[in-house]
This record gives C-alpha cells, structure tokens and sequence, in this order.
C-alpha cells in the first residue's frame, strides 16, 4: 500500500509518544512511502524546539535526525510543483487549513497515495473531504 506520512505522523518515530507504535504497523504493512519535501525542516524543527524545551536530551538529537534523514532516503520525496501548489491552493479556500499543511495534503494527492496518514485533525478531516483516504494518529 502507497502510504504518504505528514510530518506530524513521521515525526512519532523520532519522538515517542501516543500514536508511535501505530506508526510502526503502517510502516511495516507499507509497500511504498511519501513525504512532502517540508516533512525533513518541520520534524528538524520540532526536534529543536523539543531539545530547547529540555523534553529532548541535547545526546539524542543527532541520532534523531540521522535516523530521519536515513528514513526519508528510502522514501519519495514529493516536490512543490505547479499542480501540487494548485491543490493546496484550492485546499486553502475551503477549509481552515495552514499552508504547510495544505502543502502536505496536496502533495499526498499528487503523489495517488492510497492512505494519508497525520495526527493533525483539521488536516484529516480537510484530507478526507478532499478524496483521500486517511488514517489519523492520536496527538501527544
């Protein structure tokens, strides 16, 4: 199964918490696997704002982001093109989404993932009513 991760459900392989083991079912039942190209900074980001806020030991940032950085290697990297930014665009006029977010959902669709994955609910919900099929995580 094509399985397009939101950073938010990525990011629970880094970072366990709620969700994490749910994570490693739909990898491991996945044949193929995308990420918007964002996916990489907005993880890296809340590693840092994790490590800064002490909720992340300084020793086990690098080993979060090797691991992510090996991840996303295997993975397909879906680019910001013209049509992915026109679907986010449409995306962004019917719903209350954030452009990063509508970004992802776009790109998911581009990519003809056969399930979309986060833990962001307005995204789901913005996913779904947009024609994917969408599995939702639980948040921390």
């Amino acid at each position: 199964m094509k399985v397009f991760l939101d950073s938010s459900a990525l990011a629970k392989r880094y970072i366990q918490e709620a969700g994490s083991d749910r994570l490693e079912k739909i990898l491991l039942s996945s044949s193929s696997v995308g990420v918007a190209v964002l996916c990489v900074p907005e993880i890296i980001s809340a590693l840092c704002r994790l490590r800064r806020e002490r909720k992340l030991q300084t020793s086990d940032y690098p080993r979060a982001r090797r691991a992510l950085l090996a991840d996303v290697s295997d993975m397909s990297v879906v680019n910001l093109t013209d049509a992915v930014v026109a679907r986010a665009v449409s995306l962004l006029e019917r719903s209350l989404l954030r452009s990063p977010d509508a970004l992802q959902v776009a790109c998911a669709a581009e990519w003809q993932t056969e399930l979309f994955v986060s833990a962001d609910q307005r995204q789901c919900t913005s996913a779904r009513a947009f024609g994917l099929k969408v599995e939702q995580l639980p948040t921390r």
